[in-house]
């Protein structure tokens, strides 16, 4: 026989490092040709930090993001990034970018007006271009400016940033009162499952997850983070153990191929992301970090689902066809709501 049910489970994570002590630090070069180069330490292991960095310089600098490129290549090259954890990338390192943005576009507003024989304060920047606030055809592009500076008089036009949080301040001790200490981001998981009381096996049907990013800066690879915490939900749930036959530890896994991990094949066929936006004052237009958190609501949620399904809270994971069967078998038997390791 087999029985459905639906679970929820609402998470909330914090991003950053909680305070001081997080530093960013970034570069941005007008080459000869007008592009940008954007430098910057922070890791990209496939999460996609240097594309959401490549659209804040971008965006900044207000050029068309195909002319920005991005490098990270080396720890001994690269600027200061505190590093690829704590969810921090996209709400800290933005704010080093957009610090070397600023320095960059005051040397080529500077640089613009030499050449525009008009006074500093009124050369604007926009679509790529340094031109006269009250004449925008009296203008020269970047490209202009890059070929100029670098080939024609050797210099180079690079701007430099850096930010990190303000230190953590104590609390006050008459009324309680502290300092945000870290930025938050929420999240919603609801499973629905079908459990097969005959054989212990649990199908996750459907998942929808929904979180509270503060803005997406790319809304396409937030639901990608979204769908891809699943896989690890999943295997806490359902799938992955050190020791599946627990309590010795002789009989534990030697290699991946003894070790059962959730693939795309085993997703829900209906899986549904979900972004709500809220910016935060403490971010770049307001993004905040979530990533990590994404792996976190599916696997209370499916276990949720479970219960709801058997009737029986399940207190061991991840919860294999044998836990399944031996928590309905101690319901049938005595009755029990509950089921966990000792059991």
């Amino acid at each position: 026989m087999k029985k459905t049910g639906t679970g929820m489970c609402l998470v909330l994570h914090p991003t950053g490092r909680k305070g001081g002590g997080d530093p960013s630090q970034a570069v941005i070069q007008l080459k000869p040709d007008g592009s940008l180069l954007l430098k910057v330490g922070a890791v990209d292991h496939g999460q996609g930090a240097l594309t959401i960095l490549r659209q804040v310089a971008a965006d900044a600098m207000d050029v068309d993001i195909d002319t920005v490129s991005a490098s990270n290549r080396s720890d001994d090259l690269a600027p200061l990034s505190a590093g690829s954890a704590a969810s921090r990338v996209t709400l800290v390192d933005p704010h080093a970018v957009v610090e070397a943005a600023k320095d960059l576009r005051a040397k080529i507003a500077a640089f613009a007006a030499h050449r525009l024989e008009i006074p500093l304060e009124e050369v604007e920047l926009a679509d790529g271009k340094a031109f006269a606030k009250d004449n925008p055809h009296h203008h020269m592009t970047f490209a202009e400016i890059g070929m100029i500076a670098n080939l024609g008089e050797g210099k180079i036009l690079v701007g430099t940033g850096a930010w990190q949080p303000a230190p953590v301040q104590g609390h006050d001790p008459e009324t309680g009162h502290l300092d945000q200490e870290s930025v938050i981001s929420f999240g919603c998981c609801v499973a629905e499952v079908s459990v097969d009381t005959g054989t212990g096996e649990v199908d996750v049907t459907k998942l929808v997850q929904v979180w509270e990013v503060g803005k997406a800066i790319n809304p396409l690879m937030v639901r990608q983070q979204i769908n891809g915490g699943l896989q690890i939900g999943m295997g806490l749930a359902l799938r992955e153990n050190l020791f599946p036959y627990y309590p010795d530890p002789a009989n534990g896994v030697q290699s991946l191929a003894d070790y059962s991990m959730p693939t795309f094949m085993d997703y829900p066929p209906e899986l549904i992301p979900g972004i709500e936006e809220v910016p935060h004052p403490m971010g770049v237009k307001g993004a905040k970090g979530f990533s990590e958190g994404s792996a976190t609501a599916p696997g209370p949620a499916i276990i949720s689902a479970i219960h709801d399904a058997i009737g029986v809270w399940i207190h061991q994971v991840p919860a294999t066809p044998e836990v399944v069967l031996r928590a309905i078998a101690a319901q049938e038997s005595g009755g029990a709501t509950d089921y966990g390791p000792n059991q």
